[in-house]
């Protein structure tokens, strides 16, 4: 949005610094549709038009990097046409440097972007670039030879000044190693063709340059070997210089073309030392990219070598080592490492959000929540923890004391139990949206049934601790979870109450699941759901205005209100200000004690207030 006034500005997202903001494609991709103008004489840097004429500068920035040093060295070349064609090429460099009088910017310290001309004006003439973009505008190597009529010779260095237009490449490649509609191999590779391609041809004009400006020509590299070579062809003294230029850059150096003067020597001398680092620059880059490409199967082999070396070190037995091989690989081949690294670097309501889109719709359809509010919902499904089993692979052991417990997002798990004689009987089957070790969780009890996952298993974990934390301050979303799990229950009893094994684990063996289900199933008390979930039941206490005087009974107080008991004293005393009308400084009970506690209160009390 703009507004009005000498400076317009436009308000950046808070999470965005002023230099992403700036350059990111991630962060901006709505400015590559369309952006609103803001001001007659102003030129939003987002816009598309000024993207597009960016990009037509990099053509002849390209054209650039390829003539100057060719025109400085092949003066014979020159023809009207070429000159023409630089000259061209100057005016719309000319052109782009008065629109970047009007082009706006962001602020470093706020951010916000500024549209005012003269601001943009004065920021424009104060930076370096602007000394440097006009020098490299200007054909001052023409100027001279049309004034003295001489040839160019160490004027002509003077045209290298467009070079000064490459950073223009540098900047786009930066922009578009950041957008991810490019592929980053491809790009970086790109960009270390060009690097290499834009040195050999450098190099190569410098040699051409030096040897038809020496006195002697039989004393130059190419003289050495090849007599009247100003008479060749150029794009034979050319292919000549790009000979000697790759093969220096290579380090092969075959002795046919040699440097023979000071001069060429020299410049060999730099240039042998620009392309050691050059050349280490390549492969430190294209290695990186390899390794980048193929880190995640390295990582793979090495922790699969390593489950190896302990399996056979500590003589574990065979499926257990194919158990903890299928764990290893499947944390590779699925987004679980992925998902889990993408989830902690964020912020935690925007991670929150995620898991909300992602596992709320199966946590609603569990049976445990059924009925619950929405909030408790959120609640849960904040603090979850996506994970995921592959075939066979155990989820919860029985008779472990895990405090977690599962809800099924996709595949399948099933039940077991084991027999006196040690052989596991299959119980039931768990899909998605079921529930595993819940019944751990309820009745704080070891884990009554082994659960395995039948194929590849996506589980999202709840800890006791977060579920009781969650549902205690909503008792009657307590209440409605804690009938449900009755009722499921219930339902396990009847079926598995044909199949002995299970009855007689589960229903009639030593475990407290009996004691617990068998009191809530007759009694469904209040004390007994405490038992079970411990979740806080409303008080109803009579409030009075004051404590009865010695006439009055004590046992049959005069009457008050009947109201529901708050969570503090503070709540209460304000509760019956609001009640009453009158500051209350303390609260007594009907014997003419002191309340001190809110949880000495007990449901039905008669309290009166002083």
């Amino acid at each position: 949005m703009t507004r009005q006034g000498s400076t317009s500005v436009a308000i950046l997202p808070v999470t965005m610094s002023p230099a992403m903001a700036a350059r990111s494609e991630l962060l901006r991709p709505a400015f590559d549709e369309a952006s609103p103008s803001l001001g007659r004489f102003v030129i939003n840097p987002h816009s598309c038009s000024y993207r597009r004429w960016h990009m037509f500068l990099i053509m002849l920035v390209l054209y650039s990097a390829w003539a100057s040093p060719f025109d400085l060295s092949m003066e014979k070349a020159a023809s009207i046409a070429l000159v023409v064609t630089d000259l061209v090429v100057d005016v719309f460099f000319a052109i782009d440097i008065a629109l970047s009088f009007f082009v706006a910017y962001h602020d470093t310290s706020t951010g916000l972007l500024i549209t005012d001309c003269r601001k943009t004006t004065m920021r424009y003439l104060k930076r370096p670039c602007f000394a440097l973009d006009v020098a490299s505008m200007i054909p001052l190597q023409i100027i001279y030879q049309l004034v003295t009529g001489k040839r160019q010779g160490l004027w002509g260095l003077l045209n290298l000044l467009r070079l000064w237009r490459l950073r223009r490449v540098s900047k786009l490649f930066a922009r578009v190693e950041k957008d991810i509609r490019f592929n980053y191999l491809w790009t970086r590779l790109i960009k270390l063709l060009c690097v290499t391609l834009f040195a050999l041809h450098f190099a190569a004009c410098i040699y051409l340059w030096m040897a038809f400006n020496y006195k002697i020509k039989e004393l130059t590299w190419i003289g050495n070997q090849i007599h009247s070579f100003e008479d060749r062809s150029v794009w034979f003294c050319y292919t000549c210089a790009v000979y000697w230029s790759i093969t220096t850059l290579a380090t092969v150096g075959y002795g046919d073309l040699h440097a023979t003067n000071i001069g060429e020597m020299l410049f060999s001398i730099a240039f042998m030392l620009f392309n050691m680092g050059l050349t280490s620059y390549i492969i430190g880059n294209i290695t990186n990219l390899v390794v980048r490409e193929t880190s995640n199967t390295f990582k793979m082999r090495d922790m699969v070598q390593r489950v190896s070396e302990f399996v056979s070190m500590n003589r574990l037995p065979e499926a257990m080592r194919e158990h903890m091989l299928a764990s290893v690989q499947l944390r590779f081949r699925t987004d679980e490492q992925l998902q889990q690294e993408m989830l902690s670097e964020l912020p935690k309501a925007v991670r929150s959000g995620i898991m909300k889109h992602l596992f709320k719709s199966a946590v609603e359809s569990c049976y445990l929540f059924q009925g619950v509010s929405d909030s408790l919902i959120v609640q849960l499904v904040a603090e979850m923890k996506a994970e995921f089993f592959p075939p066979k692979a155990n989820v919860i052991l029985e008779n472990e004391t895990s405090t977690d417990c599962y809800i099924i997002i996709s595949g399948e798990v099933e039940a077991l139990t084991t027999l006196a004689d040690g052989t596991e009987r299959h119980v039931k089957r768990i899909g998605p949206q079921g529930m595993a070790g819940e019944i751990r969780v309820m009745f704080s009890i070891p884990q009554p049934f082994t659960i395995r996952s039948r194929r590849l298993t996506q589980v999202v974990r709840i800890s006791h601790i977060h579920l009781l934390q969650a549902v205690q301050p909503n008792t009657a979303d307590g209440y409605i979870v804690f009938s449900n799990f009755i009722q499921y229950l219930e339902s396990l009893k009847v079926q598995t109450k044909d199949v002995a094994f299970v009855s007689d684990h589960l229903w009639n063996g030593n475990s407290m699941v009996l004691e617990r289900a068998t009191e809530v199933a007759v009694d469904e008390s209040k004390e007994a759901s405490h038992k079970m979930l411990p979740c806080k039941e409303p008080k109803r206490v009579v409030i009075h205005e004051q404590l009865p005087n010695a006439t009055s009974t004590a046992l049959h107080p005069s009457p008050g209100k009947l109201v529901l008991l708050p969570d503090s004293m503070q709540e209460l005393m304000k509760l019956s200000e609001q009640k009453f009308g009158k500051a209350v400084r303390g609260i007594l009970t009907v014997e003419g004690a002191e309340v001190e506690d809110i949880e000495v209160i007990r449901d039905g009390d008669h309290l009166f207030f002083s």
